[in-house]
């Protein structure tokens, strides 16, 4: 499990066309690509279970935990990132609720674009 930030910190202004705006970059692929939007409520859960793919979990509102492969879980909250490789077990739970992007493809490497994120439990 790796942790990453794409907080409007760790972005760049964007000028171009006129435009006046933050762009942090998550990630590119040449291979296809699954986005979709998790919406969890209070006491929400995403299941202990295996990555089919390299899978990158973006928080974009709330708070929650997540752990890897063992029991300990670490704080994420807007802002955050967290990578889980192919076949690595993992697990994702809110008391409050968040919303979150899931970015799964074969090819993912957010080391290339994002900042890694100092971890604490």
């Amino acid at each position: 499990m790796e942790f990453y930030r794409f907080d409007q910190a760790v972005g760049k202004d964007i000028k171009q066309f006129d435009s006046k705006f933050i762009m942090s970059r998550v990630v590119m692929t040449d291979k296809p690509a699954h986005i979709g939007c998790m919406h969890l409520d209070v006491d929400g859960l995403i299941g202990y279970h295996q990555a089919v793919v390299p899978q990158l979990l973006l928080i974009m509102s709330g708070e929650g935990k997540v752990r890897g492969e063992d029991d300990q879980f670490f704080p994420v909250k807007a802002g955050d990132a967290v990578f889980w490789k192919k076949d690595e077990w993992h697990e994702t739970k809110t008391e409050t609720g968040l919303t979150a992007i899931v970015i799964e493809s074969e090819e993912l490497d957010p080391s290339s674009f994002m900042p890694a994120r100092m971890v604490n439990a």
